[in-house]
């Protein structure tokens, strides 16, 4: 099984080292149950990070086409790519990997909730996947005002997403959004819900000084459609929608 990991926050993220910590968890004798040749046999498994260089959370679809992009690998199955998400999912199918099973993007520090798909560079990593008929799975964490992250049970909860999502069927032309809720200590077991995307709007605001408007829209407070994604997440359990092309 190859697979390639990528986000939208950059090689040098918390996050990214989160999801590498979930896929390496995949070897795990407590998934020993998975079926499927390429899980029973982890030593078969390549897995190439190809992420931004830096920063690049809020690009969306963007690709590079008229400026070079700089690729520099920095261990055997690591690149840091001067690029968009998009970009790095490109230049990983066409020059740094064959056989492609997967694209895993993430683990996003925020929520990629309803329509913020179409805003998000991490989604926008795994759509591009799609397009070349590659599996794929975005995954990202709603924080909760400035509370600090657990990466470590981020990770615990998407190694077995993703080892449940690897048996899904899915069909061409489709991915995966996943977003994990920010829980407290003391706060239940989140549940796995399968459920559509919300397709309300994000909160619009500004402040306004002199001629400059400044973005001041609080997300906690965006409306949230009974059973979609955002309701789901919002109440405290993890998120998982089916996006398509």
């Amino acid at each position: 099984m190859n697979l390639i990991l990528t986000n939208d926050d950059g090689i040098d993220a918390p996050g990214i080292q989160a999801l590498q910590q979930a896929v390496n968890a995949l070897s795990n004798p407590i998934l020993d149950s998975i079926p499927g040749e390429q899980l029973k046999n982890p030593k078969s498994q390549k897995i190439i990070i190809a992420a931004p260089q830096d920063h690049q959370s809020g690009c969306g679809h963007q690709v590079t086409t008229h400026r070079p992009i700089q690729v520099q690998q920095r261990s055997q199955f690591a690149y840091a790519i001067a690029g968009t998400p998009a970009d790095c999912v490109r230049i990983a199918v066409s020059h740094l990997c064959e056989d492609i099973n997967w694209v895993i993007s993430g683990i996003n520090a925020g929520g990629n909730l309803g329509v913020d798909a179409y805003i998000s560079g991490t989604v926008a990593a795994v759509r591009e996947a799609a397009m070349h008929g590659i599996p794929a799975i975005a995954i990202s964490h709603y924080r909760k005002g400035k509370l600090n992250y657990n990466w470590d049970l981020a990770a615990k909860w998407t190694a077995r997403i993703i080892a449940d999502l690897f048996n899904h069927p899915q069909e061409t032309g489709t991915y995966w959004n996943i977003n994990l809720p920010h829980v407290q200590p003391g706060d239940k077991e989140p549940e796995v819900v399968f459920c559509q995307p919300c397709t309300k709007p994000l909160p619009v605001n500004y402040q306004i000084k002199g001629d400059k408007f400044y973005y001041a829209g609080e997300y906690g407070k965006r409306e949230r459609t009974p059973g979609s994604d955002v309701d789901v997440c919002f109440s405290g359990n993890i998120a998982i929608t089916k996006l398509q092309l």
